[in-house]
């Protein structure tokens, strides 16, 4: 490790979804241990704007949709630039592991620039080996190696202890579950989530082992969850509250997770909220790797059908196969662990 040096003025760059950002939040945190006095800026885009109500950390953010189509990329590209050149940054660290990172690091004139290896890292004034085989916040905590010599802790959300849950919730008896994913993944044929019978049959057993169950979800959701409530046995049971979309924020959802008895959600961003305020979790995986995405630790349990040719996703394929037999999952499971 380099020899300590002062950083005032700190740029990070991660560009992804709000589950990108919640696995990024070790990396802020290792940086705000080490250089006490430090203000961390946060570039992002726009849809993760949230995660600020997470991490208190972040002192400030600059918002950019780098992945517009056409030429507006550019033009986003270029108000991105213009934003970090008035700032007077003394580092910046930027995930990704694609060559055009080390490019636009080097265009942002920031003296230091640390980011992954790649063909173009010699743009870079320091570069680190890329691991993408562990836990993603680990692989994006080894971006701080060269500057700070702090471990990897597990990402966590600032939640409010003193929260009041809503519709008269006691702490530690209900369960919470989120059966959504984001229209943006279904739209690109990229399904992580069993199928309506999976949740319908779970709630339902729930249910009537006398659980209460609280389901989540946000607009994305709706066409599920209006599906899973038209179901009277679900519906009309005395222990079951819908609670779509009445979360006013994610802070909102994460203080909700915080106090339940445990939370139960596919590969998604509420997941990632549950790991971050470390409440016992069952995630559901299909074809995306749990290896990589949810942490080994006794509170968060993986859920899967054990078929052969999972996982898949990504460094095989870009999105699902026809079959999607890694998602024909046993409900059962899950009753059984509760």
């Amino acid at each position: 490790m380099a020899q300590k040096k002062e950083y005032k003025n700190i740029l990070l760059v991660n560009w992804g979804g709000i589950g990108d950002e919640i696995l990024f939040m070790p990396v802020i945190k290792s940086l705000k241990e080490t250089f006490k006095e430090c203000k961390i800026t946060l570039a992002l885009e726009p849809r993760s704007a949230s995660i600020v109500q997470l991490c208190p950390d972040i002192n400030d953010t600059i918002k950019a949709d780098i992945k517009a189509k056409g030429v507006k990329k550019y033009i986003n590209i270029f108000k991105f630039l213009t934003k970090v050149w008035t700032k007077n940054f003394d580092v910046v660290i930027s995930s990704g592991k694609s060559p055009l990172v080390a490019i636009l690091l080097y265009l942002t004139g920031i003296k230091e620039r640390i980011g992954f290896r790649s063909k173009t890292s010699f743009l870079l004034t320091k570069s680190v080996e890329l691991n993408e085989n562990q836990y993603a916040s680990n692989m994006y905590h080894d971006l701080v190696s060269p500057i700070c010599n702090l471990d990897c802790k597990l990402p966590k959300i600032a939640v409010d202890e003193n929260y009041i849950l809503p519709q008269n919730l006691t702490k530690g008896e209900f369960v919470a579950i989120h059966p959504g994913v984001s229209k943006m993944s279904i739209s690109k044929n990229i399904l992580k989530c069993p199928n309506l019978d999976f949740w319908k049959n779970l709630i339902t057993e729930l249910l009537e082992k006398g659980e209460k169950v609280v389901l989540f979800g946000t607009r994305d959701d709706e066409d599920l969850i209006s599906k899973i409530i038209a179901d009277e046995k679900i519906s009309s049971n005395q222990n079951f509250i819908n609670y779509f979309n009445k979360t006013k924020s994610l802070l909102d959802m994460a203080n909700i997770f915080n106090k339940a008895k445990c939370t139960i959600c596919a590969d998604s961003a509420p997941m990632h909220v549950a790991v971050g305020v470390n409440v016992k979790t069952f995630a559901i995986f299909g074809p995306t790797n749990e290896e990589k995405l949810l942490p080994k630790n006794e509170k968060f349990h993986v859920i899967k059908n054990n078929v052969p040719c999972r996982p898949c996703l990504w460094h095989k394929r870009a999105q699902n196969c026809d079959s999607s037999e890694c998602l024909n999952i046993d409900y059962k499971e899950i009753i059984s662990k509760i």
